[in-house]
């Protein structure tokens, strides 16, 4: 990937509903190798998708809840099992696979304290192999970033 690549993503990523005409001319490329390029980084898993950044509280899902999850054993099969789980349910994110003293960070949205209760009681619960679960509420955004920072060469 070279510096070519990077202002293409850059640029991507501060407006996805660019045209190839408007991307190839903010990387000063023509179109046709514009399109190339963002066609390659597509192939190779750089670009993985486009989509729309929402707003969860005016979407409805109002509580952010960060909830550090420990299992009871790291078997392979039991890792299986739990990411299995988590990635069918709604509710979570993203899910992160940690260092430290918990094995993962869940990032789960709900519309309230008490859905939340109701997630925790029916469903996260339910996922076998947890140990311990800590739920940590956010009251607050500060920074909620979606573009990569630069590298230097």
């Amino acid at each position: 990937m070279d510096q070519t690549d990077r202002r293409i993503v850059r640029e991507l990523q501060k407006n996805a509903r660019l045209t190839n005409n408007e991307l190839a001319e903010r990387v000063n490329l023509s179109p046709s190798p514009c399109l190339r390029r963002v066609r390659n980084l597509e192939r190779e898993g750089v670009l993985q998708g486009y989509t729309a950044i929402i707003d969860y509280e005016k979407y409805g899902l109002p509580i952010s809840v960060f909830v550090s999850v420990k299992l009871h054993e790291h078997s392979e099969e039991s890792v299986q099992a739990f990411e299995a789980s988590v990635k069918d349910v709604d509710e979570i994110l993203e899910c992160y696979l940690m260092a430290g003293s918990q094995d993962y960070m869940l990032h789960i949205v709900t519309p309230s304290l008490k859905a939340y209760e109701r997630f925790m009681k029916e469903t996260l619960h339910r996922i076998p192999g947890i140990s311990a679960i800590e739920s940590n509420f956010a009251i607050g955004v500060v920074k909620r970033a979606h573009d990569l920072p630069s590298l230097s060469s």
